[in-house]
Parts: C-alpha cells; structure tokens; sequence
C-alpha cells in the first residue's frame, strides 16, 4: 500500500446522489476521508448525509474547466461515478464534461482520477451509452493523469435501482414471470459495498494507477437464475417463466424511449443482451479481497416487507403515472366536446350567464392538458402532486357548491375524487425513483 493509505484524503466525488453512489460516499466518509459530492439536487442528500461537504451542479452544463476549479481546490483525488443511461444529456455527462473536468485537474494539479464505466461498454456494442462510456473512458487515458477505470458488472445491493430494480420488478409479477428470450444472458453480479470498496482502495493506493478492472463477484449467473433468486428472496413462491420473443422485447424498449423513463428502453435491452459477464477470481487477486456472492448477500440480509412493496410496485409506479396523465387528457377532451349540459346545469344553478359556458369549458380543457403535462414531465412527481390534488380539489368545492346533489348520483361522479385523491398521493409517495 502506498503512502496515501495512511492519511485522509480530500476526494470530490461525482454522482454522489446515485445508487452506486451513494454506497461509495458512505464507504469513503466510513474511512476517514473527507469527501466533497456532487449532484444536481442536494438539498435532502445534505440532510441524510450531513458527513460530506455537498456541491449543487448540472453535470451536463459543467464543460468548461473553469466550471470545475474552485471545487478543486484542496482535492486529492477525483471519483467520477455519474452516468445516465438514455437521455440527450449522455455525450456531455460522459465525455464533454469529462474532458473539462481533466483539464481543470491538471491546471491545479490534481492528478488522480478514477472512472466507474460499466463491463458492456464495448465497441461492438451499439448504443450512444457504451460509444459514450468508451469515449469518457479514452477521454481519461488520454488526460495525462493517473487514472483507473472500473468496469463493472451488475451492481446489488439491500437497496436497488435501474437493471436490479427491474430483476426485482419481473420476479415479483403475479401469475408468470416473463423472460427475453431465452433467458441466458449472463452476468457476474458484485454488491455495491464491494465495488466501493475496490474505489476506496483506488484511491489509496498508486498501484491501481493505469489499470483497468473488470469489478465482479464469484459467480456468473444467466437472467433466468436471477430472476429465480430473487423471487425466492422476496418469498414469492416458485417461478414461473413465460417467455418473450426478442422481437416483442424490442418493441416494448421502442416504447420505453418514447415514454422517456418506462421500466425498459432500447439502451437497457441491448446492454442486457450485451452479456454482463466477467472474471470475478481475477478481480478478487487484483483487489486483495473476495466480494460475497449474490447468495452471500441475500443470506446475509433476508428480505422485508419493504423490498416486496418495491418488488411489486415497480411496474405500477409507471402505470399510476401514465394513467393519471391519461385521465387528465379524458378529462379535457370530454369537458370540451361532450361537457356543454352539465356545464350549463352547474351555471344555472350558481345563477351565471349561460353565455359563460364555453370559456369555462375551454379554461378548464386547458388546466386539465396542463396537469397531464406535468404529470408526464415531472421526475420527481412533487409539483405533479401537489397541482393535481389542487386541482381536483378545486373542482369538487366548485361542483359541490352548485350541485351538491352529485355527491348522491349512483354513478359517484364527485364519490369518485376520494380514490383519485388516494391514487394521486400513491404516485406522489412512488414517484421520485431517485
């Protein structure tokens, strides 16, 4: 071990807020060295993590090395942990940010940098991900500065996101459990508690300097194994695989894109197929210790009831919020075209002109393709929330005051806003997948 081992460091570490993240903040807070993170919003990640020094900035804005010095001052090493997967801001998170974030090290003399890419960011795999993870990758060798590259495979952990979202996601769905293809794209599974290990030692020691590793654990599984796993984890019973033609899979990928954050997208699915394998022996000889197996981990943290309310909501998060959205377009299309009698009866009975009919159908057309708006926009689901209940809010006093009658229709036309009320907070308590 080197020198540095023996000392805290001053590491500025980038997609601090993330899943892998996160695991590597807490490794490096848990050392003793003293951490300055990154993320676009760090407003609650200051308050369940007031150990770092927290920096708000938008990575795909920052690609000047101006953007980057003053947070350099001090700095001994960098941990670059920021990634998307789809998404216009993929070249400027992965490279053009990269390249600003090298030269600013340089003019300040930092000279330790350490990259997580991912083991299926390769040249024959075609994605704008793996070209863009490949160029960030070249981009650092290129930098002049000590670096290391880790290329992991599937990351676990007690908690999940992204492709370990999804493995849950499928194996807790009722009835059948569908699988792409035939369900033998592999991979070789490290838990993020090791894999921020193997960054904390990067950090440490100049022996990691100019390499790149393959971070695994020890065994390599098919997606089929996975599945089974984790279904016997959640106590969900046996498995039972339908399975779904490549073909099918694409196109729901297709529709994953267009959606802009759907369970599944091109991107993902040709990075599952890619194969996610990797040596798991030789990465444990190169780190000097060996990370626990997927059965290790799952032994050694049984699964609560919280993981299965995860598991299960997975594909209804998504489903809650397009089927808002698609209720407030129903809404403003019914209003407009098929709403004049009922509009007309709610005037008469406040005592307004008839002649209001129409510009309060319209307004109200309007408002309501402006909250599916939002509802389809907003990541976090906060402003989407507190609008919808706002509004729906809104509308029942109104109809109320001039037709209190309704509450008594059979048809339940304002009996019906409670369980909308209910499904709008589900989706507010559900939404942020962050």
């Amino acid at each position: 071990m080197s020198l540095l081992s023996r000392c805290a460091m001053r590491i500025l570490l980038l997609g601090a807020g993330g899943f892998i993240g996160r695991h590597i903040l807490s490794e490096l807070l848990a050392s003793g060295h003293q951490v300055r993170a990154v993320a676009r919003d760090v407003a609650r990640l200051r308050e369940a993590e007031p150990g770092a020094e927290w920096v708000a900035i938008d990575l795909a804005r920052a690609t000047d090395p101006e953007d980057w010095r003053a947070h350099l001052s001090g700095i001994d090493c960098v941990v670059n942990a920021a990634g998307v997967l789809r998404g216009p801001e993929m070249q400027a998170v992965h490279v053009d940010m990269p390249r600003a974030l090298h030269a600013a090290c340089k003019r300040v003399e930092v000279r330790r940098v350490v990259l997580i890419s991912a083991v299926s960011a390769r040249p024959d795999v075609a994605t704008d991900y793996a070209a863009t993870k490949l160029a960030g990758e070249a981009a650092l060798r290129d930098s002049g500065l000590r670096w290391t590259i880790f290329r992991p495979s599937l990351v676990i952990a007690e908690s999940s996101y992204g492709g370990t979202s999804l493995l849950r996601g499928l194996a807790a769905l009722p009835f059948a459990q569908p699988l792409a293809g035939d369900g033998d794209f592999t991979f070789s599974p490290i838990h993020a508690d090791d894999l921020a290990r193997s960054v904390r030692l990067a950090c440490e020691d100049l022996w990691f300097v100019g390499q790149s590793f393959e971070p695994a654990g020890p065994e390599t599984l098919t997606l089929r194994e996975l599945m089974t796993r984790y279904r016997s984890w959640l106590g969900l019973g046996p498995s039972r695989f339908v399975r779904v033609p490549m073909p099918v899979m694409r196109a729901l990928g297709r529709i994953g894109d267009l959606a802009g954050s759907g369970p599944i997208s091109t991107n993902s699915l040709t990075q599952l197929v890619a194969g996610n394998a990797a040596d798991g022996t030789a990465f444990a000889q190169a780190v000097g210790f060996r990370p626990r197996s997927v059965a290790q981990a799952m032994r050694d943290r049984a699964a609560g009831v919280q993981d299965r309310w995860h598991a299960r909501l997975f594909f209804l998060a998504p489903a809650i919020r397009w089927g808002l959205a698609l209720l407030w377009l129903a809404s403003a299309l019914l209003g407009l075209f098929a709403g004049r009698a009922q509009t007309l009866e709610w005037l008469a009975a406040i005592g307004a002109p008839e002649g209001a009919a129409l510009p309060l159908q319209i307004g109200t057309a309007l408002l309501d393709l402006a909250i599916a708006a939002l509802v389809i926009r907003d990541r976090t689901a906060r402003t989407a929330t507190a609008a919808q209940l706002a509004v729906v809010t809104g509308y029942t006093l109104v109809l109320t005051l001039g037709l209190p009658s309704l509450w008594a229709d059979p048809l339940g036309p304002l009996l019906k806003n409670i369980p909308i009320l209910l499904l709008i907070l589900v989706h507010g308590a559900i939404g942020d997948r962050r």
